[in-house]
């Protein structure tokens, strides 16, 4: 972590909760502010999660690519961040590709370099949980400076997203947006496989599974989730394609 960088005091996360137009546009400048703080040499991506009774949702996050990190995580109810989150302990994965507790999630995200990931619980309550999720596309990247800056980063955090959350109403995140979000992880999770089997791009992939789908008349969905289950029935190109 760059020395020269100081993270915000208490007082200036509450300006910055006060001058915040609601609960999503301040989480989304605390995610900005962890990634260009914490990250020092290795550029780190940052995401909030937040379990509220209807479940799991990223609220923020320093980039599109974080969000997705979470969110293929959602698909199956289960992964390092939400173990950090419903069990308020530290996880840190310094080799994502070299640890046997994550397998399935490593063959998921394959395609998109994360080497590192460390995720902290944050405090909260009113039934609340909540996590900072943090991910580098280098080994290693987190020392062991870096992960305690995080974590009492994360401690900081507390106090005023617990006064966040009762400021700002919840926000709605009802069972048919929830159920879109899972399959919607599960079939960018199995493109992703595919893209690594083939060396291919993305769009080549999603036709390879397309083609799966109407083919054998079954959904995308249901081919996906055979996919990243066993790590086999990957459609392959059979042909020479200017994608590879």
């Amino acid at each position: 972590m760059a020395e020269n960088n100081a993270l915000p005091t208490a007082e200036q996360l509450q300006d910055l909760l006060l001058e915040s137009p609601g609960f999503t546009e301040f989480l989304l400048e605390l995610a900005a502010i962890s990634a260009s703080l914490l990250g020092g040499d290795a550029p780190m991506l940052c995401a909030i999660t937040v379990e509220r009774q209807s479940g799991p949702a990223t609220v923020a996050s320093s980039s599109a690519e974080a969000r997705s990190l979470d969110e293929r995580q959602y698909a199956y109810d289960d992964g390092p961040c939400l173990t950090a989150l419903r069990h308020q302990r530290t996880v840190h994965i310094p080799d994502l590709e070299a640890d046997e507790s994550w397998e399935w999630y490593a063959k998921a995200i394959s395609s998109e370099g994360i080497q590192t990931i460390l995720a902290v619980p944050i405090p909260a309550d009113n039934g609340s949980r909540a996590a900072l999720n943090c991910y580098s596309t280098k080994a290693h990247a987190f020392s062991a400076e870096t992960v305690a800056a995080v974590e009492d980063h994360a401690k900081s955090l507390s106090r005023i997203l617990r006064l966040a959350m009762r400021v700002h109403s919840p926000e709605p995140y009802p069972e048919h947006l929830r159920s879109a979000l899972r399959s919607r992880a599960i079939v960018d999770s199995a493109v992703s496989l595919i893209m690594v089997h083939n060396r291919c791009s993305h769009e080549a992939a999603l036709e390879l599974l397309q083609l799966a789908s109407r083919s054998t008349n079954r959904r995308m969905h249901d081919i996906a989730q055979d996919i990243l289950r066993n790590a086999s029935g990957i459609p392959v190109i059979t042909g020479e394609t200017d994608d590879q």
